[in-house]
């Protein structure tokens, strides 16, 4: 992987920084999707998407099991 270097204002990277802390990813890994979803086509990336938003779910099943038959049962 090569490196490159950017130039931007400050309060955007200041922004930036504290996006990246916010979702747990260092800036790097924040530029480097934000490039890779504007040059990508979309149907490449759905299961990042996918992921992504099961992360951002705060849900809690609790003490909630299912079984097999529980789960295709229609």
């Amino acid at each position: 992987m090569k490196n490159i270097t950017l130039s931007m204002d400050d309060d955007v990277l200041h922004a930036a920084r504290q996006y990246a802390h916010l979702h747990h990813i260092s800036l790097n890994v924040l530029v480097r999707k934000l490039i890779e979803q504007t040059v990508v086509p979309k149907q490449s990336r759905w299961l990042d998407d996918v992921f992504t938003l099961m992360d951002k779910v705060e849900a809690n099943s609790g003490d909630q099991t299912w079984s097999r038959d529980d789960l295709y049962r229609v």
